[in-house]
């Protein structure tokens, strides 16, 4: 197999052409170990570059097919979804494929959550099928009983809860080839035991488990930093709205002049987080700032510049907005981006509130993916993999707010997940609600 730098290429030929999925040593290893295993865990850190093994996977798997294939890749949210659909579709522009979706989003191509439209469509169909769903609608699958040849689980610990674990086991008990993927595994304990990702009957064994340190030397991801920002406010219920909007200002006028920073802001709650929008200064401030604003709630829908938008035009803009250099926005949320989107450019994250340890670690990663311009200077071999120093960006800030009274715990926390994570290699494990 071809070498270059810290990086394998796996060629898949297709019509006399060649396809090109570049793969890294640790995507490489759990590449690899998928073709000898019908079953199992890939462990890799947020910005690991989980998607593109599943479509090295598959694109394998329809290199080498006889017959039609069906496969489901699963996502935690309708989001998340359409992202992967987008990533997927990338690469598999000369496959004969079929696509189709479950879940209640808006698509341009086949989409039902009624069983027998499923099954009709599949089976009327003698070619390769690739299904997009969420966890929410994964049950509509099984009840439609279709063959499924390969299944991806994205974010694989959304797999452990109560409510879609049903689903999960029914399809471990007869697709032929399933894989989990996830940063923040989820074992069980207690009543919950069976759901957890320890159980080896469902889940299998784990193929691939990568250390951060890995990623960041392999020139993958940047370290997060941690930085407690202090002040003398002091929050309470009534005026958190108040007090939350204050601390945003304060810490964005600290960040370094002259850098268009791009800021995730994780609001404690839907309701304080419409209440500092609605009822305070902020957007007035953000905008005399030069800051674009973005903010998105299940409750309350999708916003650009306080104009409500489809969820797609939403991305469609944070994408290219983190992608362009010359624009500076931040983008509030409650818990919609915490987990598996993936937003490009990002520079900071605001916690403003204490969040559980999956969502924590979560958090972290959406702001340690690296500068487009650093990822291409070494792909190029300008810049050596994992010399941080030459990078235009060198590491993702999490900003953290230390009223009185509250916040200390909060960054004792972060900075002990960051150390867990980052510096000792460790995997953040909770256990299965």
């Amino acid at each position: 197999m071809p070498h270059l730098g810290a990086f394998f290429f796996y060629n898949v030929f297709i019509a006399e052409e060649t396809l090109l999925i570049q793969l890294q040593p640790h995507q490489q290893r759990a590449f690899d170990n998928m073709q000898s295993e019908d079953c199992g865990q890939i462990l890799i850190p947020t910005g690991g570059g989980k998607t593109y093994i599943m479509i090295a996977d598959l694109k394998e798997q329809l290199r080498t097919a006889y017959s039609g294939l069906v496969s489901v890749v699963v996502a935690p949210r309708i989001l998340l979804s359409n992202q992967l659909h987008s990533e997927f579709s990338e690469h598999l522009v000369d496959e004969d494929v079929r696509i189709s979706h479950v879940h209640s989003g808006e698509v341009k191509e086949f989409s039902s959550t009624n069983a027998e439209e499923i099954a009709d469509y599949v089976n009327n169909h003698d070619s390769h099928h690739i299904i997009y769903t969420t966890y929410h609608s994964l049950h509509r699958i099984v009840d439609a009983d279709i063959p499924i040849h390969n299944i991806y689980f994205d974010e694989a610990h959304n797999g452990t809860s109560k409510h879609f674990f049903r689903a999960v086991l029914a399809t471990s008990k007869y697709a032929n080839r399933r894989y989990y993927f996830t940063a923040t595994p989820r074992i069980g304990r207690g009543q919950s035991k069976e759901r957890g990702m320890d159980n080896n009957r469902v889940y299998g064994n784990i193929l691939e488990q990568t250390a951060a340190a890995e990623l960041i030397q392999s020139g993958k991801i940047v370290p997060p930093l941690v930085v407690p920002f202090d002040t003398d406010l002091v929050r309470e219920r009534i005026n958190a709205h108040d007090v939350d909007r204050e601390n945003v200002i304060n810490i964005l006028e600290s960040l370094e002049e002259g850098k268009n920073h791009k800021v995730l802001i994780a609001a404690p709650n839907t309701k304080v987080l419409w209440r500092m929008l609605s009822q305070t200064s902020i957007i007035n401030d953000l905008k005399l700032m030069g800051y674009d604003i973005m903010h998105i709630t299940s409750k309350h829908g999708a916003y650009i510049n306080q104009q409500k938008v489809r969820r797609d035009k939403f991305f469609n803009t944070l994408t290219n907005w983190g992608a362009d250099d010359n624009k500076r926005f931040v983008i509030f949320h409650y818990s919609i981006l915490s987990e598996g989107i993936n937003v490009p450019g990002l520079s900071d994250t605001i916690l403003l509130r204490n969040l559980p340890s999956i969502e924590m670690a979560q958090t972290i990663g959406r702001v340690i993916r690296l500068h487009n311009e650093d990822r291409s200077n070494i792909q190029s071999g300008k810049i050596p993999a994992g010399m941080i120093n030459f990078y235009r960006k060198k590491c993702g800030y999490v900003r953290i707010p230390l009223t009185k009274g509250i916040g200390t715990k909060t960054h004792k926390r972060v900075q002990s997940i960051v150390n867990t994570i980052f510096n000792e290699g460790v995997v953040p494990i909770s256990y299965a609600s």
